[in-house]
């Protein structure tokens, strides 16, 4: 299991990493015209936490019964979902700011993320 997660933390960090540079000098660009609700940071820190939080969940799933690791997907990518419509709220919820852009800048990472754990998740799923 430590090997399983260790793996992916090799994975997940740069991918972080990467994806963060990306998107803190495209916002920095954008910064002119608009004012983003959250930082890059932020973002890249709860979509960080949350994908090795099912990464782990996953692999303590499947240590004791590796039955049922399809449907711990399931069940954390619906807590994911509900996580990240809790995180946008205070976003939601503004009135007088251009929704759109703060939007973009999150789900674009919510999907490369989903994509990264969908992937080691299947990994994860039929291994031996």
């Amino acid at each position: 299991m430590l090997k399983n997660l260790l793996f992916f933390l090799k994975i997940l960090l740069p991918f972080t990493l990467a994806l963060f540079a990306v998107q803190y000098f495209a916002v920095d660009q954008l910064n002119e015209s608009h004012t983003f609700f959250y930082s890059t940071w932020f973002i890249y820190l709860f979509h960080f936490l949350i994908t090795f939080s099912i990464f782990m969940a996953l692999a303590v799933v499947k240590k004791y019964n590796a039955v049922y690791t399809g449907y711990a997907f399931l069940a954390c990518s619906l807590i994911k979902m509900m996580a990240s419509v809790i995180f946008l709220i205070p976003l939601i919820k503004m009135e007088d700011i251009s929704k759109l852009p703060d939007v973009i800048a999150f789900f674009i990472p919510y999907f490369l993320y989903l994509f990264l754990e969908t992937y080691f998740a299947l990994k994860l799923i039929n291994s031996k």
